[in-house]
C-alpha cells in the first residue's frame, strides 16, 4: 500500500544543533509547503498499479523523495544510504523515519528512487522556482545562461575495448542461458581469453601494421560470438518453457542479447572503417558503450573531448538553477539561445529584464531575437562582432552584465563538486535525465534554505 506521506507523525528524536542539521530542517519545512510534490511523486510509484490500497505497505513518496534528496546532496552509494538512514538521527528526522521504524534496504531505495521519472523532478524544480519567487529568493528579472557536460558512467571508448566488452558479455549471457535454463544446451566457443590477449596486444603495439592485424583478429573473434548469440536468440525464440520461472528468465536474457546484438554490430562496423579502411566516421554514427549507448561525443572548445551529454543552465542572483535542457547531439551554443529564452518565459510568465550569455551563444541574429522578445540588455561574453551599445544601453551596463555571468560557472561548478553532476552513475538515458534533475532539486532546496537564514 503506498502513501503521500506519513498519516501520523512517528515518535522521533529531537533535532541536532548542527549547521548541516538546520539546512536540512528548513529544507524540510519547504517541502512540507509544497505538499503537492507528494501526490507527483506517489503517481510515479504507483504507475500500472490498480489497487494502490492493497499491498505491502512500502515507502512512502515523501520518504523516497526525501531519501533521493539525501543521496545526492552526499553522494551516497545505495548501500551507504541505507546505513545511514538507519544510523544517522538527522536523516532519519529528514525521511521521518520514527524511532520504532526499521530503515529501507538498498534494493528497496534503488527501485523507489529510480522510479520517479525526469519530468516528475523536472516539473518538483519548476514548483520550487515558483516557491522561491514567492519567497522573493529569484524574482526571475535577471537571467544567466550556460553550457556544460554531464558524462556518463562509462570507461574511455577505445575501439579494441569496445569489441572486448561485446565478446565478454555476450559469451556471459551465453553461459548463463546453459546455467540456468535446464531444457537449452548451446554449443559455443568462449572466445573471452583470446579477445582479451588481442585487445592487450593493440594497446600495446608500437607499429601500425601490428596493431591492424591484432585488429582483424579481434574482429573475426568478436563476429564469431555474435554468431553464437544469434544461434542462441533462434534456440530461445523457439523454445516452449513449462516452468513459469524458466520462461521469464529466458525471457530476459533472450530479450538483453537481442539489445546487445545491434549495439555489437554497429561496434564492429565503426571499427572497420576507422582502422581497416582508415575511414573517418562522424561523431553522430559512433557508438562509445553498449552499456550506455546513448552517449554523445562532446568535442569542448576543439581541445577536450567529452562523453556523456550536453546540458544548458540557466539561473539567477540567487545561484538558483531556474532552468536545465539536457540536448541531444552536440548542438553550438547559438542554436540554443531562444530556446533558452521562450524557456524562461514559460517558467515565469515573462522574459528577463536583462539576461547575460557566454560568448558561445552570440550571433547577430539571436541578439534580434532577444530585442524582439522585450529583452532590455543582452550581454555576450564575446562580442564576436557586436557593438557593445547594441547588445546594451551603455557600455558600463554591459561589463557590469559581463561580470553578472560568471557567477552561472560559480553554480555549475558547485553542482558538479557537491551534487554529483560532473558524473552520472546511473544507467540509461531515462535515469540520466532523472540523475541530473534530482542534483539541481537538491541544490536549489540548499539554495533557498540559506537563503532564508540569511534574511
Amino acid at each position: 500500500m503506498r502513501k503521500k506521506y506519513q498519516q501520523q507523525m512517528p515518535l522521533m528524536d529531537s533535532g541536532v544543533n548542527h549547521p548541516h542539521a538546520e539546512d536540512y530542517e528548513r529544507i524540510s519545512a519547504i517541502l512540507d509547503d509544497l505538499s503537492i510534490i507528494n501526490e507527483m511523486v506517489l503517481q510515479d510509484l504507483t504507475r500500472g498499479i490498480k489497487n494502490r490500497s492493497k499491498g505491502a505497505e512500502g515507502m512512502s513518496a515523501e520518504q523516497v523523495l526525501r531519501a533521493a534528496i539525501i543521496k545526492q546532496t552526499e553522494g551516497f552509494s545505495y548501500e551507504e544510504l541505507a546505513f545511514h538512514l538507519v544510523d544517522s538521527r538527522t536523516y532519519r528526522n529528514f525521511c521521518r523515519i520514527g524511532i520504532t521504524q526499521k530503515g529501507f534496504k538498498k534494493t528497496a531505495l534503488c527501485s523507489n528512487i529510480k522510479s520517479i521519472s525526469d519530468s516528475t523532478m523536472e516539473n518538483i524544480n519548476k514548483l520550487i522556482v515558483a516557491y522561491a519567487v514567492d519567497k522573493k529568493v529569484e524574482p526571475g528579472k535577471h537571467s544567466r545562461i550556460d553550457c556544460t557536460v554531464v558524462e556518463t558512467n562509462i570507461h574511455k571508448p577505445l575501439d579494441s575495448s569496445l569489441l572486448w566488452d561485446c565478446v565478454r558479455v555476450l559469451t556471459n549471457k551465453l553461459v548463463l542461458i546453459n546455467s540456468r535454463l535446464d531444457d537449452v544446451n548451446l554449443q559455443f566457443s568462449d572466445h573471452c581469453k583470446r579477445a582479451k590477449r588481442r585487445m592487450l596486444a593493440i594497446l600495446n603495439a608500437k607499429k601500425n601494421k601490428i596493431r591492424k592485424e591484432k585488429y582483424k583478429d579481434l574482429l573475426i573473434v568478436t563476429e564469431k560470438t555474435i554468431g553464437y548469440a544469434h544461434s542462441a536468440v533462434s534456440i530461445l525464440d523457439s523454445s516452449v518453457f513449462t516452468d513459469p520461472l524458466q520462461a521469464t528468465i529466458a525471457q530476459g536474457i533472450n530479450e538483453e542479447i537481442k539489445r546487445l546484438i545491434p549495439l555489437a554490430e554497429r561496434v564492429i562496423s565503426q571499427t572497420r572503417r576507422r582502422v581497416i579502411n582508415n575511414e573517418k566516421v562522424p561523431a553522430s554514427e559512433k557508438i562509445v558503450s553498449i552499456f550506455e549507448p546513448h552517449t554523445d561525443i562532446i568535442i569542448k572548445d576543439r581541445r577536450d573531448t567529452l562523453f556523456g551529454h550536453k546540458i544548458c543552465v540557466s539561473g539567477g542572483p540567487s545561484n538558483l538553477i531556474t532552468d536545465c535542457l539536457i540536448v541531444k547531439g552536440n548542438p553550438a551554443d547559438t542554436n540554443l539561445t531562444v530556446e533558452m529564452l521562450d524557456r524562461h518565459e514559460q517558467i515565469y510568465g515573462r522574459y528577463p529584464q536583462k539576461v547575460s550569455l557566454d560568448g558561445g551563444f552570440a550571433s547577430k541574429s539571436n541578439l534580434q531575437e532577444a530585442k524582439s522578445r522585450g529583452i532590455k540588455d543582452v550581454c555576450f561574453a564575446k562580442k564576436r562582432g557586436l557593438k557593445e551599445t547594441d547588445m546594451c544601453k551603455s557600455t558600463w551596463v554591459y561589463n557590469k552584465l559581463r561580470r553578472f555571468r560568471a557567477g552561472i560557472e560559480a553554480g555549475i561548478s558547485w553542482l558538479k563538486r557537491c551534487f554529483g553532476l560532473s558524473r552520472c552513475t546511473w544507467k540509461s538515458l531515462r535515469s540520466f535525465k532523472s540523475y541530473v534533475w534530482t542534483s539541481i532539486l537538491a541544490a536549489n532546496l540548499f539554495t533557498i534554505a540559506r537563503s532564508e537564514t540569511a534574511t
